[in-house]
């Protein structure tokens, strides 16, 4: 785009935020899509071990059409294709998923299978030899989504989505725009049913995610208000959040910071773009998809800094800004004295938060640092194709290395 010129989209979805979100909304948010049979998308603790389902229920009335509670950590191709069929019995013309992000990224998914006639493997992004990785466009209908998030995760707006199967050596990936929600709600009970563990995780990501945005230079005004927004809310929950563990302004703080985020990238900021301080996606991905009792935010954590140190080429005017924004700028510093300024500023908030700065600290041997790395090459969001096998390989093993 020219100098001047500004790209934004918009998206028919409507936010619910506070006390009896669920109570006094939900009703209106089946209503809005002409829905007659919803149908909830969760994870068995949140069906068993919360209300959020039954509120969700009550709400509804006789447009409920069930619920669904067999998806699984990471959103496995099995438990989604379950949920899928289970859609389909219940004749369903609304999913709400109620959850997480694994819960809410395989909800997308139940839509694209419910609407797609391909094969769920031909219609995945593709990677074929020695060319660059593509994404079938998918051009079906879909069931409209409401998307409950017990968790402040990027996840709750999106088009993209990601599948676990073990039979397979990379994520099935999916993009399709159609299954953007319709309505999000941040129900302050819904949030605060997450346990101590899962928000610190679920905080941390989003909270490095805006770090490393906090980079970014050239923004459009509309990308940039909503990013140092979505910053500054993050960053003071982020610090208070284990202290006042039961506070549900802290949670929806951060879950409004993760929405804030994504309007940044849907008005003109590129997701997923590379920067010094932006950690290392696929090498977090590969970490927590490889070791299932890791979170995303654990596998954040631990390459974070080590990432921005090893960084050979610093800008100084972003290395400056993610500097001023962690309180660490000062005056006469060059960029390298501030990117290892904000390394350590990084590894001291975390561990306040109580999350781990080194591999070791997650029980990961040495010896299978190389098929972590080899896991980071089928990552179309991290690298379409634009590195070769070996030299992706090569970089996160240096990195692994580093945080071990």
């Amino acid at each position: 785009m020219s100098e001047g010129t500004i790209r934004a989209a918009g998206y028919p979805w409507r936010l619910y935020c506070g006390t009896n979100a669920i109570e006094e909304r939900m009703a209106e948010a089946a209503d809005r899509v002409g829905a007659k049979r919803a149908f909830l998308i969760c994870s068995k603790s949140v069906n068993r071990r919360t209300d959020t389902v039954q509120r969700i229920k009550d709400a509804l009335g006789k447009v409920y059409a069930g619920v669904f509670d067999g998806i699984e950590k990471d959103s496995t191709y099995a438990s989604v294709i379950a949920a899928k069929e289970a859609a389909e019995a219940a004749n369903a013309d609304l999913l709400i998923a109620v959850g997480g992000g694994s819960v809410i990224v395989s909800v997308r998914v139940v839509a694209i299978y419910l609407g797609e006639p391909g094969n769920p493997f031909e219609i995945m992004t593709q990677y074929p030899e020695k060319k660059p990785a593509f994404s079938p466009r998918l051009t079906a209908p879909k069931l409209p989504i409401i998307n409950v998030p017990t968790t402040p995760t990027s996840a709750m707006n999106r088009g993209g989505s990601g599948l676990k199967n073990p039979d397979l050596s990379h994520r099935m990936e999916y993009f399709d725009p159609k299954t953007r929600p319709s309505a999000i709600f941040l129900d302050d009970a819904a949030l605060l049913s997450a346990p101590p563990n899962l928000i610190r995780s679920t905080a941390t990501t989003v909270f490095s995610s805006l770090v490393g945005a906090q980079a970014d230079t050239g923004l459009n005004p509309l990308a940039q208000s909503d990013q140092d927004m979505a910053f500054r809310l993050a960053y003071a929950a982020y610090l208070r959040l284990m202290d006042e563990i039961d506070n549900p302004e802290l949670r929806r703080h951060l879950a409004l910071a993760a929405f804030l985020q994504n309007r940044a990238e849907d008005d003109g900021r590129r997701r997923f773009q590379t920067n010094v301080f932006a950690g290392n996606y696929a090498v977090s991905t590969a970490i927590h998809i490889r070791y299932p009792n890791i979170g995303q935010g654990e596998s954040t954590s631990v390459v974070h800094a080590h990432a921005i140190r090893l960084s050979r080429e610093i800008a100084v005017v972003s290395a400056r800004q993610v500097a001023a924004a962690l309180s660490v700028w000062q005056d006469g510093m060059d960029a390298r004295t501030a990117a290892r300024s904000v390394a350590a500023k990084l590894e001291e908030i975390y561990r306040k938060i109580g999350v781990p700065t080194r591999l070791r600290e997650l029980d990961i041997v040495r010896e299978d640092l190389v098929n972590i790395a080899k896991g980071t090459v089928k990552n179309f969001n991290f690298n379409p194709g634009k590195r070769s096998p070996s030299e992706q390989i090569e970089a996160s093993l240096s990195l692994l290395e580093s945080a071990w």
